[in-house]
């Protein structure tokens, strides 16, 4: 049976904020989305990532929020978030900088698409193409002229949920981002360029 995408007229987006962080707490449940990560395997050390993880990432990453800094964008269907995209300048994940297989294409500066997270129930059905559609345009209104995402590239239609957290390449290319790079087999480097929408 093919899902049927959610209806974007009824899907709303919002930046998280610190107000905000109930919503993100509901979402990520008890694992912190997948495997007590709570959006920071980009922002650590690897040693310090496998430390905290669980409550100690969930705390650290709220110190975050409670900063002002924004993290991402949430998806919202009805009163209750249904999608997380973690954007960013790239500066922003350490650890991404760190990473071989993927260093900076050029020098140019770009935001990052470093993460996903749906709700069971409305996966499968398109959100995450709104998602991150919506996050783009927050990241272009904060100045961003390039974002840049790391998505994965299937071996099967079968991959399970929980290892496209980067994303999949066609919900990147079905939000307008052109490849630029291909560190490996199983990954793309991709991006949208602001000024091919002006």
């Amino acid at each position: 049976m093919t899902a049927t995408n959610v209806d974007a007229t009824a899907v709303d987006f919002a930046p998280l904020t610190p107000e905000r962080w109930p919503d993100l707490e509901a979402l990520f449940g008890p694992r912190g989305a997948c495997g007590g990560c709570w959006d920071m395997w980009w922002r650590l050390p690897r040693a310090e990532f496998d430390r905290l993880k669980g409550e100690g990432n969930k705390d650290a990453f709220r110190a975050l929020v409670a900063t002002g800094v924004v993290p991402g964008v949430l998806a919202y269907v009805g009163e209750q978030a249904a999608g997380w995209c973690a954007i960013q300048p790239r500066a922003a994940y350490p650890a991404l900088e760190r990473s071989r297989a993927l260093r900076p294409v050029d020098d140019q500066p770009v935001w990052s698409v470093t993460c996903f997270f749906v709700a069971r129930a409305q996966r499968r059905q398109g959100l995450a193409v709104q998602l991150l559609r919506a996050a783009t345009t927050y990241a272009v209104s904060r100045g961003a002229t390039i974002v840049e995402g790391y998505p994965s590239i299937p071996k099967s239609p079968a991959m399970p949920d929980v290892f496209a957290w980067h994303g999949t390449l066609s919900t990147f290319t079905q939000a307008d981002f052109a490849e630029v790079a291909w560190p490996s087999a199983s990954r793309a480097i991709v991006r949208y360029m602001a000024q091919q929408s002006a």
